[in-house]
C-alpha cells in the first residue's frame, strides 16, 4: 500500500513541510490570493482595533494546504496579539480546554485546527466561552451540585476545518466571521513559487515557476513541496538557475503529469476501466482493488479528480467520465452517457 505521507501531490501536511514556517508570509500584504477573504478579515480586524475590543471569532474552512494556519498567524500579527495553537484531536477532555482558556490573556488569539474533531463534551464548554467569555462548570453531584461561572479574558477564537459540514450548528453559529478558502489560480501559485524561491535563495526562470504552479493542484503547500524537489534536481545537475527543462525533467521523474496527477491517480482511473468497465463501482470495492484505504480515496484522491471532471460520484457508485478516459489515453465507450455528480 502506498502511504499517504509518501505522495508529493497530497495537500495533507507531512513532516517534511516543517519548512513551511520559513516560507509562510507574515502579513496580509505578503499573503497571495484569497482576496475576498482578506478584505472581509481586514474589515473585522480594523473594526476591532477602533472599538478597542477583541475581534469576532473566525471560522476558516476549505481544502487542506490553502493557508488557513498561515492566515491565523497573520490575523494575530495584525491584531498585535499572542496566538495559542492547538487542534481538535489534542483536546481530549473538557478539562484540557478549560486549562487552555484560563491561561489566555486579554485579546489573545486561540487557534484550533481541525475544530470539527472536537468531542461533544469539549464543544459544550466552548459555547459560553465564545458567547459570554465565561467558563461554566458544575461542582458536586446530585441535589447539592452547583453551577459556577468563571470569567474569561476576551479572546478571539479562530477555528480551521476541511470539513465544515461536520461542525454542529450551535458551534458554527457562534462565529462572527466565516470564510471559505478557494483553490488558487496558476497565476497566484506562480507568484507564490517565485516568492518562495527567493526565500530559499533559488534563482528560477519565470517559465519554470509557471510549470511548477501548473502541476500544484491549486494548492500552495504542494507548490512549495514541488519547488524544493525541482530545486534539488537543478542543484544536482550543477545548474545555477532552475530552468524550464529542469522543472519538466524533475517532475517527469517524479511521475507528476501536466495536471499534477501522479501514478496513484492514474492507477485509480485505470482500475476503474480494467475492473469495472469505467463504473459505477462502490467505494469499498474500488479501495480493495487498488489496495488503498476507502477514507483516503474519498478525502485525498477523489476531490481533485472530481474537480477536473474525470470522475463522478453517483448513487450507484464511482464512474469514470469521458475526460478521465481521454487523460489515460483510452477511448470513451460509444453509447455511454456522461454521469452527473451527486
Amino acid at each position: 500500500m502506498v502511504m499517504e505521507e509518501e505522495r508529493l501531490v497530497t495537500s495533507t501536511k507531512s513532516e517534511e513541510d516543517v519548512i513551511e514556517n520559513v516560507l509562510r508570509p507574515k502579513s496580509m500584504e505578503g499573503y497571495v490570493g484569497q482576496e475576498k477573504v482578506k478584505d472581509n478579515i481586514l474589515v473585522s480586524i480594523n473594526a476591532a482595533k477602533l472599538r478597542g475590543e477583541a475581534m469576532d471569532h473566525v471560522l476558516l474552512y476549505g481544502p487542506p494546504g490553502l493557508g488557513k494556519t498561515t492566515l491565523a498567524h497573520i490575523i494575530a500579527g495584525e491584531l498585535g496579539s499572542q496566538i495559542k495553537i492547538t487542534s481538535g484531536p489534542a483536546i481530549e477532555r473538557a478539562g484540557d480546554l478549560a486549562a487552555i482558556l484560563t491561561n489566555l490573556n486579554e485579546r489573545d488569539v486561540l487557534f484550533i485546527d481541525e475544530i470539527h474533531r472536537l468531542n461533544h463534551n469539549v464543544e459544550e464548554i466552548l459555547y459560553p466561552a465564545m458567547e459570554d467569555y465565561t467558563l461554566d462548570f458544575i461542582i458536586g453531584k446530585g441535589p447539592s451540585a452547583q453551577n459556577v461561572q468563571l470569567p474569561l479574558p476576551k479572546f478571539t477564537l479562530i477555528g480551521a476545518t476541511t470539513k465544515a459540514g461536520r461542525l454542529s450548528s450551535p458551534l458554527r453559529d457562534r462565529f462572527g466571521v466565516i470564510c471559505r478558502l478557494e483553490n488558487y489560480s496558476v497565476e497566484e501559485l506562480t507568484e507564490i513559487v517565485e516568492r518562495s524561491a527567493v526565500k530559499l535563495g533559488v534563482q528560477m526562470e519565470k517559465s519554470a515557476a509557471v510549470e511548477v504552479a501548473k502541476r500544484s493542484r491549486g494548492t500552495p503547500r504542494i507548490a512549495n513541496r514541488l519547488l524544493r524537489r525541482v530545486r534539488d534536481y537543478s542543484i544536482v545537475k550543477g545548474h545555477e538557475e532552475v530552468s524550464l527543462s529542469d522543472a519538466k525533467a524533475s517532475l517527469k521523474m517524479l511521475e507528476i503529469d501536466d495536471l499534477g496527477l501522479d501514478a496513484i491517480d492514474i492507477r485509480l482511473m485505470q482500475s476503474m476501466v480494467e475492473k469495472f468497465n469505467g463504473g459505477p463501482c462502490g467505494l469499498d470495492t474500488l479501495a480493495a482493488t487498488v489496495n488503498e484505504d476507502a477514507n483516503t480515496i474519498e478525502d485525498v484522491y477523489e476531490p481533485y479528480l472530481l474537480q477536473l471532471g474525470f470522475i463522478a460520484r453517483t448513487p450507484r457508485g464511482r464512474v469514470l467520465q469521458k475526460k478521465g478516459y481521454e487523460h489515460i489515453g483510452l477511448k470513451y465507450p460509444e453509447g455511454k452517457k456522461e454521469q452527473e455528480d451527486e
